[in-house]
């Protein structure tokens, strides 16, 4: 009876927390800087710049920070979830398709919905999902069977299911949502199968189908003729991170990743667009604002579907709305995002598959000999895993490879439905035949273990010039995204398992903790009764630490 009362009254609680908390209309993540308590958009808001207001963690206290609850993934593997928070509830999924809703204070779990994927669902690259989306009382989940679902944010039930791609295909939706307006829009996966791209906004109340913008123009449509014959049918070029938004502008923003096959740009002659760009689309038709093409005809797998980072700053002394762009294929872009203009192209690691930029943004191809290394390597000078721009120090900061380098095979692929399309394979280039290939290089500023080459570093760069303002190097390399604060302070981690803290200005290391497993997504932080919280995955769990009470 004593254990029946205690479930009782444990289940009324949840419900009245979960029941208290305040509404997510769209003028809320709108005006997301303004409640820096909360995180309520995959980047923390529309501009992405994964930058926070909150600043009671500092550089003088932040030796103090004390874990204060870890959460445990129930499903191995690499869990790449972004938490979002509202009013002390966090919301994240597990891999592959689990949504849950946790205690933001001490990681008891309120609710958890299991959804099961079709067997017949097929990813290149890990069973991944990178969160959900939040508006009003609902929560949105995108599935690896290709499906848009949405949840009662109360008690975790089921309110709509919605196909988005055939999973027969091996269409799938690995990011989390977006939510503009009444709108929820997502990007598809499946590059490596020979899908034709796509992202497509659903009504957040009903699911049915708003708009939907193919990644690849088909017959009569403006760039078609960047194609060869029936190429574009299977041209790849998928939408798997999640985009950002202007409302002034009102233009969503998305990275379209590669074409297919992907090794051999032989077999697909043309600029094959819109893959390893970046698209603007309005937010209510979908229609093409603009593109620029940062690979044309990419050979090497240098998907674009990096975060498009958005920033208001002064640019050669006039005010200008840019976006912000380390591309996986080695080089720093600055656009003008009204417009797409090149404004700025350097590259920030070892670059030989081009010799340059020219006036446009547009590479100067200059392709490799058969058998030689390609600088950056398949993974790409950096890769998906989100950076984050400061407004107090101007600089924009993410995770680099450097001296790492593939070498391709190119073959000829034949287009099978639900089957990989990749046109070759590669290897990772080593020092010697069996040697370490990556995540050696630099001394480790922690154990100062040194050895040869390729490593890993985090970079401050300057959008004015281009350059680094400061480099933190690596024992390995680094998956882990940034989150910057009001304390300047750069909150991030590693494949070595550290959680580190940095002074954003300068560089300087002021915390570390070994938590034990790779980092992968970035941290997040966020307030709950007047005390600061920083979260960040490692390995297989969740690690949420504030100062010491």
């Amino acid at each position: 009876m004593k254990t029946s009362l205690n479930s009782f009254l444990l289940l009324t609680v949840t419900c009245l927390t979960l029941t208290a908390q305040a509404q997510v209309p769209f003028e809320r993540i709108l005006n997301a800087a303004d409640e820096p308590h909360n995180w309520l958009t995959y980047n923390g808001g529309y501009m992405s710049q994964r930058f926070s207001l909150l600043d009671q963690i500092n550089a003088d206290n932040v030796s103090d920070l004390e874990l204060k609850w870890v959460l445990q993934n129930q499903v191995f593997g690499a869990w790449q979830s972004n938490p979002l928070i509202v009013d002390g509830v966090m919301y994240l999924t597990e891999r592959p398709n689990s949504v849950m809703a946790v205690d933001a204070i001490s990681g008891r779990v309120f609710w958890k919905y299991r959804h099961v994927n079709d067997e017949r669902a097929l990813v290149c690259c890990g069973a991944n999902n990178r969160g959900v989306a939040i508006l009003g009382d609902t929560v949105f989940m995108g599935t690896l069977d290709a499906h848009l679902i949405a949840l009662d944010r109360v008690n975790g039930e089921l309110l709509w299911k919605q196909e988005v791609g055939d999973v027969a295909r091996a269409y799938s939706v690995t990011m989390a949502p977006l939510v503009v307006k009444d709108k929820v829009i997502v990007g598809v996966g499946g590059g490596e199968f020979g899908i034709r791209g796509y992202v497509a906004a659903y009504e957040a109340d009903t699911g049915e189908l708003a708009w939907k913008t193919y990644t690849i123009p088909g017959p009569g449509e403006s760039g078609h003729d960047s194609w060869e014959g029936d190429d574009w049918e299977h041209g790849g070029a998928p939408v798997w991170i999640t985009g950002s938004y202007d409302p002034e502008l009102n233009q969503t923003y998305w990275g379209v990743g590669n074409p297919g096959p992907d090794w051999n740009a032989g077999q697909r002659p043309g600029d094959n667009l819109y893959s390893d760009s970046v698209l603007a689309l309005d937010a209510d038709t979908g229609e093409l604002e603009w593109y620029f093409q940062f690979t044309p005809n990419d050979a090497y797998d240098y998907d674009s579907v990096q975060v498009p980072l958005l920033a208001d700053i002064e640019w050669q002394g006039e005010a200008r709305k840019v976006m912000l762009w380390a591309n996986r294929n080695g080089y720093f872009y600055v656009l003008d995002r009204t417009d797409g203009e090149f404004l700025l192209g350097e590259p920030y690691v070892r670059v030989n598959w081009s010799s340059g930029l020219d006036e446009n943004g547009r590479p100067i191809p200059t392709p490799q000999p058969e058998g030689m290394p390609t600088f950056p390597g398949n993974q790409g000078g950096t890769n998906w895993y989100p950076p984050s721009f400061s407004p107090r120090t101007g600089l924009f900061y993410f995770s680099a490879w450097e001296d790492y380098a593939t070498i391709y095979r190119a073959e000829e692929s034949e287009y099978v439905p639900g089957r990989a399309f990749l046109g070759g394979g590669f290897s990772v280039l080593a020092p010697a035949p069996g040697a370490p290939t990556i995540g050696i290089g630099r001394t480790n500023p922690i154990n100062n273990w040194t050895n040869e080459v390729g490593f890993g570093s985090l970079k401050a760069m300057d959008p004015q010039t281009g350059e680094a303002v400061w480099e933190y190097s690596q024992f390995d390399v680094s998956d882990s995204g940034m989150l910057t604060t009001a304390s300047d302070l750069l909150i991030t981690g590693g494949r070595e398992g550290y959680f580190h803290v940095l002074d954003a200005r300068d560089g300087e290391l002021l915390y570390y903790k070994n938590l034990g497993g790779q980092i992968v997504m970035a941290p997040v932080t966020f307030m709950v009764d007047g005390i600061q919280y920083v979260s960040i995955i490692s390995g297989n769990s969740l690690f949420t630490f504030a100062l010491k009470d």
